[in-house]
């Protein structure tokens, strides 16, 4: 995990793709989209298998490594109606057991509102956004909020960084936007998407942004662009 500052606190990055707050012994997690394979395989798309089981892997270690005792979802839980499929709700459910004592919450996303709450007995609190948490407000949408530091998903950034043979790579990453006061309307972080079945969109960076790329179990930092 890379530690850095943000908003006063001391957050730390997991090559996951989430953040912990070690503060407050919570780690958020963007954009799971849990049952997005078996979506596509319904429609009739070829896609691989075990994404959600894969899934469910990287959130075991993250508790893990972190030592968190609640895990807040910022959005895109399952991926459409289709997730409810039995095999897939019963994964989620083994893991579930397993973790009685985690606190889960899940701040509702565009995929949430059309693949509707996961079932009561996986004991997730459902809330809207914004969710106040210390500086911060956790959030599914990128979009400002008024008098505190928004935390959220539903973008998947990444960023193209070019090798030394000119050939380009296209990496998850963390787009933090200037938080010292210098770009209020810019108070905006966005995390990568967790899940391992997922899509990204290149971002462009800000003046004042801090970009963090994650390459296999590694996050870096690149140097924020000048603000003018």
């Amino acid at each position: 995990m890379l530690e850095i500052g943000l908003a006063g606190e001391t957050v730390a990055l997991h090559a996951s793709g989430a953040v912990f707050l070690p503060a407050r012994r919570t780690v958020l997690v963007a954009d799971a989209h849990f049952g997005k394979a078996v979506s596509f395989r319904r429609l009739g798309v070829p896609v691989p298998r075990g994404t959600t089981t894969e899934t469910l892997g990287h959130l075991a270690a993250l508790v893990a490594d972190t030592g968190a005792t609640r895990v807040v979802f910022l959005g895109d839980f399952l991926h459409s109606a289709r997730s409810h499929a039995a095999g897939t709700l019963a994964a989620i459910a083994h893991w579930r057991a397993e973790n009685t004592t985690l606190a889960l919450t899940l701040i509702r996303g565009n995929h949430d509102a059309r693949a509707g709450d996961p079932p009561a007995s996986l004991g997730i609190d459902v809330v809207d956004e914004p969710l106040p948490l210390g500086p911060f407000a956790l959030c599914h949408y990128p979009e400002p909020v008024a008098g505190a530091y928004v935390l959220a998903g539903h973008w998947h950034p990444c960023i193209s960084v070019r090798g030394r043979a000119f050939e380009r790579l296209r990496l998850p990453c963390f787009w933090f936007g200037d938080d010292t006061g210098a770009l209020p309307d810019c108070a905006v972080g966005v995390l990568p998407a967790f899940g391992s079945f997922t899509g990204m969109h290149r971002i462009e960076p800000r003046a004042g942004d801090r970009i963090f790329p994650v390459a296999g179990n590694v996050v870096r930092a690149i140097p924020a662009l000048p603000i003018a």
